[in-house]
């Protein structure tokens, strides 16, 4: 497993920059399953547990949803907001199912065609969205509020029933898909926007208290 270790300049406690060994954490795993120390046995034994609950998922994919809603309501979550999470995810993973068996190749095109809805729906882009959010490596889905969910949900749905209409294969053909579909939920927005008084897209998150982002006061 050296072969995976990178050596990164990193801050000391000093101020000063030095080498250290890095690796990602599916090798920093590996390696702590190779150490044949009992302080080591807590990790090896969650590893264990971890290992097994994922294969129990993966012949009833309904616990990893029963999970999931735990995980949601011990992070003080509603049960409107998971339920529409829940739901919006389903239609993520009928979108994706349909690019998987049309040419679409999952990683760097399945984000350009989500960051294409994205910017068509909300007038963003997911970056500027989270930056608007004060998010760095959170999932941007996770905190948003219900009416960005809800928007979300519609430019994907949309897209896909576009791209289903017109049989849509490959990337060129599933862009032009993804920007009608998106522009379907933008005109929704603007339409909810102006009916009620409200902005759907806030800067409004779930992050703790401790790890809000500071608030810029603008100069009168």
């Amino acid at each position: 497993m050296y072969e995976k270790i990178v050596q990164l300049k990193l801050k000391a406690s000093d101020g000063k920059k030095y080498a250290t060994d890095c690796t990602d954490v599916e090798t920093l795993l590996r390696i702590i399953q190779s150490v044949p120390s009992k302080k080591a046995e807590p990790v090896k034994q969650w590893l264990a547990k971890v290992g097994y609950e994922r294969m129990k998922e993966m012949a009833d994919p309904t616990i990893a949803i029963d999970r999931a809603r735990e995980t949601y309501k011990k992070l003080g979550y509603s049960e409107k907001w998971i339920q529409q999470r829940m739901t919006g995810q389903e239609t993520r993973n009928k979108l994706t199912d349909y690019w998987k068996d049309h040419e679409i190749r999952e990683g760097e095109e399945y984000a350009i065609l989500t960051n294409i809805i994205h910017q068509e729906w909300s007038g963003l882009s997911v970056k500027g969205h989270k930056n608007l959010k004060g998010l760095k490596s959170q999932n941007l889905r996770d905190h948003m509020s219900e009416a960005e969910l809800i928007f979300t949900a519609l430019a994907e749905l949309s897209t896909r029933q576009v791209a289903e209409s017109e049989n849509a294969i490959g990337m060129e053909e599933n862009k032009h898909a993804a920007i009608k579909g998106g522009k379907v939920a933008n005109r929704a927005r603007k339409d909810f926007e102006q009916t009620t008084g409200q902005k759907v897209v806030t800067g409004d998150n779930f992050l703790p208290r401790s790890k809000k982002p500071k608030q810029i006061k603008k100069k009168d």
